[in-house]
């Protein structure tokens, strides 16, 4: 035993202050332990073998530290139940270990003078991130408060940077000592003292109650920014008002985070007292404000299509399977809106628009849009708005907005000034929100059109630019969009030129991929089908509501739509470029001999942009079989839809060359004798007196137009008299 008393020094881990008999303190390590267990775990915890990721990403980045938790939890299960349950004692604790494990790491520095000294202590910021699954806006409540919790929205506000206070240096007025208080982190501040604990020698005046004055300049601080979150569109309860949330983010995270973007945070729900308060609830002491102080951010990029979509290996199996069917195709297109009867062709179409092209990036920065816009004109009970609501149902990420309750701000951006801080913020409008999605608009031709010039942008771009109030910048809105509008006149008039029938702006309508034309078509045969259609649909409503098949069926489409956009990015394959070149040059040429014949443009131009609708739609048809490149039938089959939708828009309408039958000529020679040159007489009563002579009311529409044409009778007083000319 000689030699155990030689001075050395013998340490054992042990509570400084054992409380005998406490089983509170047994329950709950010291905080010494923990310290020990965060040190080792980011020092020691390997990933695979003799790989330490929290070791190396430590001395890589020395500034901040994402930890997972469940990498923290397969170190020591009691540490995560810790962080979640009290996280503001221990999150303080964890970002000293990180600092102190990183001192220990890097190698001394030369000094001035030449000798080697220790590093100086740097602060880590730790960041934390879970797979867990996150909890609704709506369910925070008061048993919440100082626990961890994981939250998912969209971001709608951020304020600019501030910088907030860690630590305060006050300096007593009367005696001149100093002292530094700590401030609470996120959005609290610091507990000043009321009294100097200096004690007056004799004759010395003793320090006044609250001598406190706070020295700005030896402060130290940090920077802080405050955003606003709000509920995602697609998980706010019908007729509710969506909910937001304050969000406190400091340090690292600041300025990482623009309006618009769709977020999933992992926070300390916390309270604080707001200044700005009605007098009110002033009185109310004990009533605060719920905040979230933000310690990790998962940013839901565009690529993953709005959420980590986990799909289950059953899943993928099943819709990898389904994707090698040979009718896949018209699987999903009897899915889109199985209610409503007919219309095949406009199913395809917003078939292609929920599952999109591929985005592209060119080398010099320029981007290419990948998403479908898709206008619907027509005669009023034509199933639009049904349609409209479906997409809204079906679509991952959608926004419904009716054209005359929409304004341009309200649809792209707005600045608001924030009513306690008098500063100005942006706020993302319905297409900042759809982001990554599709925005519905109905009564599209109600719009204002300054309104609708401020779609332009977004429609091909897909970016909304902003310069108001100081405010310049440039927000992402990468979403397809689907309208529906109706004819100037309420219905599609046969008698009229495209361009009268289709009132809007060829700058508009060229950024639209297809343009349909749905009329309603009286058809004896047709009515019969579509009126015992309707009334099965009235009569089986009820059955069909008590089994759940069709939530299913919808929520299956749905998916297998996220698990498409997400995993497959067709190209064109070298034959159906060849074959694409070929079909756009034989359009422009149809359109220009069009142009020639009739001698004025046609109402829907057929623009380079119109070629790139056809490779967007080829690529979409692509998708839905995921496939990775987009076959010569998919452009054949492309090329059908723009020829049954846009071309077919293009020469609609009552053409120039009206062919002059017999029928047509008679009524001509009749209204030459009812209008003697220079007379004018009302429309209605010539078209009245023509058929009691037994004529056919469109055809003398038809004879008109064609004098018309002729430039020898002129239309007055909104087109209801006719002059006859010289």
């Amino acid at each position: 035993m000689s030699g155990w008393d030689e001075g050395a020094v013998y340490y054992s881990d042990q509570a400084q202050f054992p409380e005998s008999g406490s089983d509170a303190a047994a329950a709950t390590p010291s905080r010494h332990t923990i310290l020990r267990k965060f040190k080792e775990f980011i020092r020691n915890f390997e990933a695979d073998k003799n790989v330490f990721p929290y070791r190396e990403s430590l001395v890589n980045n020395p500034r901040s530290l994402l930890v997972h938790l469940e990498d923290l939890l397969a170190f020591d299960a009691e540490l995560p139940s810790l962080l979640r349950s009290s996280p503001s004692d221990y999150l303080p604790l964890f970002e000293t270990a990180a600092s102190e494990v990183l001192q220990s790491l890097r190698l001394k520095e030369q000094g001035e003078s030449g000798e080697m000294k220790e590093p100086e202590t740097r602060e880590v910021q730790i960041l934390l991130s879970s797979k867990e699954d996150p909890v609704s806006m709506r369910l925070l409540g008061a048993q919440y408060i100082s626990k961890l919790i994981k939250i998912s929205g969209i971001t709608i506000s951020a304020s600019r940077v501030k910088a907030k206070a860690t630590y305060v240096s006050l300096v007593c007025k009367n005696c001149q000592s100093t002292r530094e208080v700590p401030c609470r982190p996120g959005l609290g501040g610091a507990i000043v003292p009321r009294s100097c604990d200096h004690v007056p020698q004799t004759g010395e005046e003793p320090c006044p109650i609250d001598p406190w004055i706070v020295v700005p300049d030896k402060s130290k601080y940090v920077d802080q920014q405050t955003l606003k979150m709000q509920e995602n569109p697609e998980d706010v309860p019908t007729g509710e008002l969506p909910r937001n949330m304050l969000l406190s983010v400091d340090r690292h995270l600041v300025q990482k985070i623009v309006p618009g973007t769709r977020l999933t945070i992992i926070g300390i729900y916390s309270i604080f007292q707001a200044a700005n308060s009605s007098a009110s609830q002033r009185g109310a002491v004990a009533v605060r404000q719920p905040y979230i102080r933000v310690v990790g951010i998962e940013e839901i990029n565009e690529a993953s299509s709005r959420g980590h979509a986990a799909f289950t290996v059953e899943e993928v199996e099943e819709f990898k399977k389904f994707a090698s069917r040979t009718d896949a195709y018209e699987v999903i297109c009897s899915k889109i809106a199985p209610s409503i009867f007919g219309e095949e062709n406009v199913k395809k179409a917003v078939a292609c628009l929920l599952f999109g092209g591929s985005r592209k990036s060119l080398p010099d920065g320029v981007k290419l849009r990948g998403d479908i816009n898709v206008l619907l004109l027509g005669d009023p009970s034509t199933a639009k708005s049904q349609f409209l609501k479906f997409v809204e149902k079906t679509a991952p990420v959608a926004v419904y907005t009716s054209g005359k309750g929409s304004s341009a701000a309200g649809l792209t951006a707005s600045v608001i000034r924030d009513s306690s801080t008098r500063e100005f913020y942006l706020e993302g409008g319905a297409m900042v929100l759809a982001d990554g999605g599709v925005v519905c608009i109905d009564e599209f031709d109600k719009m204002r059109p300054e309104d609708r010039v401020a779609i332009h942008e977004a429609m091909e771009q897909q970016t909304i630019s902003i310069a108001k109030a100081g405010i310049t910048t440039v927000l992402n809105s990468r979403t397809s969009v689907l309208a529906a509008a109706n004819p100037p006149s309420g219905r599609y008039d046969d008698l009229k030129t495209a361009q009268e029938n289709i009132d809007l702006q060829t700058t508009i309508l060229s950024r639209f991929d297809l343009i349909f034309i749905v009329k309603d078509k009286r058809d004896y045969g047709r009515d019969k089908i579509i009126a015992s259609h309707i009334i099965r649909v009235h009569a089986s409503a009820d059955r069909t509501s008590s089994n759940d098949r069709a939530p299913k069926e919808e929520n299956w489409l749905k998916r297998y739509i996220k698990y498409c956009r997400t995993e497959c990015h067709p190209r064109l394959s070298e034959s159906a470029s060849s074959r694409l070149q070929n079909e756009y040059v034989r359009f422009r040429q149809d359109m220009r001999k069009q142009a020639n014949e009739t001698g004025e443009a046609s109402a829907v131009p057929i623009t380079v942009r119109q070629l790139e609708a056809i490779i967007r739609l080829s690529e979409a048809l692509a998708k839905m079989k995921m496939s990775h490149v987009a076959t010569e039938a998919d452009v054949v089959e492309a090329v059908n839809l723009f020829k049954v939708s846009t071309v077919e828009a293009a020469q609609s309408g009552i053409n120039q060359q009206v062919t002059l039958t017999p029928e047509i000529k008679q009524a001509e020679t009749q209204i030459k004798r009812r209008l003697g040159i220079g007379m004018r007489i009302s429309e209605r009563k010539l078209i009245d007196e023509l058929a009691r002579m037994g004529m056919n009311e469109s055809i003398v529409r038809r004879a008109l137009i064609v004098m018309h044409q002729r430039d020898e009778i002129e239309y007055k007083h909104e087109r209801r008299v006719i002059v006859r000319k010289v």
